[in-house]
């Protein structure tokens, strides 16, 4: 059996890389429905943008899937807290996600244009709104969530609602919109032709523009903002307890990690990069190597914010004693340990699949492929 220490380690590491996984390829779907009423100007063209991602979509749930079980089961604490405190902004979430599954299906089947527009701006809400939350849940994880354990050991959250919605917290979710907008717009250059590829070309500039702006002001507030530290004698392989350890806010804590391991800064550098590269590659009509460049600045983004508040997974704003962190959140090192297992066999299968469904299904998506063949797509 693999050590304990170790293990906790691993987990968080898979977590991040499933959580980067949901962001590039279920995050390019929720970029394209919400672009959707946008780059299409016809019920022709926005048929061809559905089909974009409509072989696809269903299989890419898998990553938003896998990853709440896989924080589910590896740190279930995390999991119980998470859903007390953001239980309405979860469910704002899963009531907009409904749209998506129901939109695919049923928006062509009825030829008027009042349902299929309302459909429209169905999915449009369906990708938005819970790439909007995503990152409202990160800022709040990051600035700390009003929790505390009983003596029992259960819960307690001790917000609001409306608490949930910061600056900070707001910075992150328009990082968060704007960078599967982004991701999403290069997907669409890259899978449709004409007309849509130039709207799709014209919003990666903008969104683009935003996730540089957003992300350096977010940094800035970061870098400003009080964090969390650990001060008491803490031996990983040892700590079991959420409430045994001592934790105090310091200005500045966050940047911590960087200033004690430099290579950290490797995912800022990814996360400017990656947009700049986009960016770049939109401009000389390279939309192959502008999803590249999506794809890692959500990498380098996810990655910047994971490792400034290493080793906290959900950070105590009303408790920092009671804060949760990577070696006191997780399950047991057996269930750690059937879990990696599972992990290193199905992983690769999950993306040797995905890898094989996109090669099969490449290619440029046309109004006239949709006009020969009315029944048959979405």
């Amino acid at each position: 059996m693999i050590d304990y220490e170790y293990l906790k380690l691993v987990w968080w590491l898979l977590v991040v890389v499933l959580l980067i996984g949901f962001a590039i390829m279920d995050g390019h779907d929720m970029g394209v429905g919400a672009l959707l009423p946008f780059v299409g100007r016809n019920d022709d063209e926005r048929r061809v943008v559905l089909n974009t991602v409509g072989p696809h979509w269903e299989g890419n749930q898998v990553w938003f899937i896998t990853a709440g079980g896989a924080i589910f089961a590896a740190w279930p604490v995390v999991y119980a807290t998470a859903f007390s405190g953001f239980y309405f902004a979860l469910m704002a979430v899963l009531w907009a996600m409904f749209f998506r599954p129901v939109g695919f299906e049923y928006r062509s089947k009825v030829p008027d244009a009042r349902w299929r527009s309302a459909w429209d701006w169905g999915l449009f809400v369906g990708g938005a709104v819970p790439s909007l939350v995503f990152g409202v849940a990160i800022g709040n994880v990051i600035t700390g969530v009003p929790f505390h354990f009983e003596d029992s050991m259960m819960p307690v959250y001790t917000g609001s609602f409306w608490g949930l919605f910061t600056p900070f917290s707001l910075v992150c979710g328009v990082a968060s919109l704007s960078m599967l907008l982004f991701h999403g717009a290069n997907y669409l250059q890259l899978r449709t032709e004409e007309a849509i590829a130039e709207r799709a070309r014209k919003a990666s500039f903008v969104t683009g523009a935003v996730v540089l702006l957003v992300f350096t002001v977010g940094g800035v507030m970061v870098a400003g903002m009080s964090g969390y530290a650990i001060t008491s004698p803490v031996e990983p392989g040892a700590a079991v307890s959420p409430v045994g350890k001592t934790v105090i806010q310091q200005a500045g804590a966050w940047m911590g990690n960087y200033q004690k391991h430099p290579l950290n800064w490797i995912f800022v550098v990814l996360g400017y990069a990656g947009v700049l590269l986009a960016l770049l590659a939109s401009f000389i009509r390279r939309p192959g190597v502008a999803f590249v460049g999506s794809a890692l600045a959500c990498a380098g983004i996810i990655l910047t914010a994971g490792s400034a508040i290493f080793p906290f997974v959900l950070p105590s704003s009303s408790h920092p004693g009671h804060s949760l962190t990577v070696w006191d959140c997780v399950s047991s090192q057996r269930t750690l340990n059937i879990m990696f297992w599972v992990a290193l066999v199905m992983t690769p299968i999950v993306v040797t699949y995905t890898s094989w469904a996109y090669r099969v299904m490449r290619g440029k998506i046309t109004v006239a492929a949709i006009q020969a063949q009315p029944k048959a797509l979405y």
